[in-house]
C-alpha cells in the first residue's frame, strides 16, 4: 500500500478526468490520500472531495501566498469553522514562501501564527510550506511551540542540518516526486534519518517525479517516490511503503489502512 499525504486533487487541474485519475491510483493500490486547502475555497473543495471517498482526507489550511497583505480576521474563522468538519485532519497547507519578489514576509508570518494556534486549539496536526525562508520558519516554530506541537514538513527541500532541526522540533519530512531528479539532496537526507521521519506525497498537479516529469503530475506517482526512497535506504519496497503508511496514520490519526 502506498500514501499521498499531500495530493490537490480538488485543484482544476483535474476536473476533466478525475474519475480516471481516481481509477488509476486506486489500480496502484494508493489506499491513502490527503487533500490540502490553500484558502477558504479550496478548503472547501478539499473537504467535499473527501467526503466522497473513503480514503481521502482533507485539510484546511492558507498558503503563505494567499497573505500578500494582513489578512482579513472573517478568513480565520470561516477557516475555523472548517477546519472542525468531519475528515478533516489536519491544518495545512501553511508557512513561508520568500521565493518570489513580491511576498510580504510581516503577512505570511502573521497568518501563519494564526492558524498554527488554530492547530494547538483543536489538537491538529500541521502541514508545512516552506520555499526560501527555513531561517524564519524554525524561528517562528520555536516561538509558537508548544508540547503538542507536531506535523509535517510538505514537499521536503532542506539539507541534513535542516531535517534534523524540523524534527527535533516535532515533524516529518515529506518527500516529493523531486528526490527522482538527478541533482535532489534528498537522497542524502533519506539515508541520514530514520525511516520513521519520512512520509511520501506528490504534490500533484506539480513535480512530477521521473519518468513522468514535465507532465501533470497525478497520486498514482508516488508509488516512484516510494520506489526511490526504498533504493536509497535498500529496503524491499513493501518494507519501506509499510512503514511510510504506518507514519501516515500515527501523524494524522487514522484508522488502520
Amino acid at each position: 500500500m502506498f500514501v499521498d499525504i499531500h495530493c490537490h486533487l480538488s485543484f482544476p487541474e483535474f476536473d476533466q478526468d478525475r474519475p480516471e485519475v481516481i481509477e488509476r491510483l486506486q489500480k496502484s493500490m494508493i489506499s491513502l490520500l490527503i487533500d490540502p486547502g490553500t484558502d477558504v475555497a479550496t478548503s472547501r473543495k478539499s473537504i467535499e472531495l473527501a467526503l466522497r471517498f473513503e480514503f481521502i482526507y482533507a485539510n484546511v489550511g492558507l498558503h503563505p501566498h494567499e497573505a500578500k497583505t494582513p489578512v482579513s480576521e472573517s478568513v480565520f474563522e470561516e477557516l475555523a469553522q472548517l477546519a472542525q468538519l468531519r475528515k478533516v485532519v489536519a491544518i495545512g497547507e501553511i508557512g513561508l514562501d520568500y521565493h518570489y519578489p513580491d511576498y510580504n514576509p510581516s503577512a505570511q508570518q502573521a497568518a501563519c501564527r494564526e492558524m498554527l494556534r488554530l492547530a494547538r486549539s483543536l489538537d491538529l496536526p500541521v502541514v508545512i510550506h516552506c520555499r526560501d525562508a527555513w531561517e524564519d520558519m524554525l524561528h517562528l516554530l520555536s516561538e509558537e511551540n508548544h508540547s503538542a506541537l507536531r506535523g509535517v514538513m510538505h514537499c521536503f527541500s532542506g539539507d541534513m542540518e535542516i531535517a534534523n532541526a524540523c524534527i527535533r522540533k516535532g515533524f516529518k519530512l515529506s518527500i516529493p516526486g523531486t528526490v527522482t531528479y538527478k541533482r535532489s539532496l534528498l537522497p542524502e537526507v533519506i539515508r541520514g534519518v530514520s525511516l520513521d521521519d519520512l512520509l511520501t506525497e506528490t504534490d500533484a498537479p506539480y513535480l512530477a517525479p521521473v519518468p513522468h516529469r514535465g507532465k501533470r503530475n497525478e497520486p498514482a506517482y508516488v508509488r516512484n517516490v516510494t520506489e526511490a526512497i526504498a533504493s536509497i535506504r535498500e529496503l524491499p519496497l513493501d518494507v519501506a511503503a509499510a512503514g511510510i503508511a504506518r507514519n501516515a496514520v500515527e501523524l494524522f490519526r487514522l484508522p488502520a489502512l
